[in-house]
């Protein structure tokens, strides 16, 4: 296909874990109810204390979709490399383990990826304080950019899509951009660090107002 675009490729989840343990199942729920159903589901365990890991153990022997990866505290950047070199699939997504997603979002990414010939696509995220959503997400407005026309709005501060653009989640990435491009270890704010390397490698970025990424803002 001239698009490069698989269809009904596999799609890699990669969700790091820690101390999460109050809202891992809710995440890991949300992934599971997904109406796309060709997943991988990669729960990094970062040397959690608490029983985020035996969680995560129990997922995977109830669905052989998930693997589980256990491994010394590294910080986040390590625990998403760490998924990113394990992942079989044609394309990729970060979810944060204590947030969640609508049904319908791995389906609605992946439709506009294929519908436009693009390398990343993403949906508005929703901040939310308590698990009262909408059922059905308004439509919203979709764009069509460019790897340059996407930058300008990336360093844009008063974008009304900066922070959604800037951050790792929320997004479907063809899995080959990571070829060269890994999240700095040891570094706040790692997000900044790495998404726009992702739009420049990327021709075409597709930005949807639909909300369906669920931000989970902890007291």
């Amino acid at each position: 296909m001239e698009s490069g675009i698989v269809m009904n490729g596999l799609i890699t989840i990669i969700v790091p874990v820690y101390k999460v343990e109050e809202y891992l199942v809710r995440c890991v729920d949300s992934i599971l109810a997904q109406t796309y159903a060709n997943l991988e589901i990669i729960l990094v365990d970062d040397g959690s204390p608490d029983n985020s890991g035996k969680i995560c153990d129990a997922y995977a022997e109830k669905d052989d979709r998930i693997k589980v990866i256990h491994k010394e505290n590294g910080g986040l950047s390590d625990a998403r490399n760490a998924g990113i070199a394990q992942a079989s699939g044609s394309y990729l997504t970060f979810l944060d383990s204590d947030d969640w997603i609508h049904e319908s979002y791995i389906a609605y990414l992946y439709g506009l990826l294929r519908d436009n010939a693009a390398e990343i696509s993403l949906c508005k995220f929703l901040k939310v304080i308590n698990e009262e959503v909408p059922i059905e997400p308004s439509e919203g407005k979709v764009d069509v950019l460019s790897n340059d026309a996407v930058l300008e709005r990336y360093i844009d501060l008063g974008d009304v899509f900066h922070p959604q653009l800037v951050m790792a989640c929320g997004k479907l990435f063809k899995a080959e951009l990571f070829d060269t491009i890994r999240f700095p270890v040891g570094r706040l704010h790692e997000d900044e660090f790495t998404t726009y390397k992702l739009f420049h490698y990327a021709k075409k970025t597709v930005l949807s107002t639909k909300p369906l990424y669920y931000y989970w803002q902890r007291e």
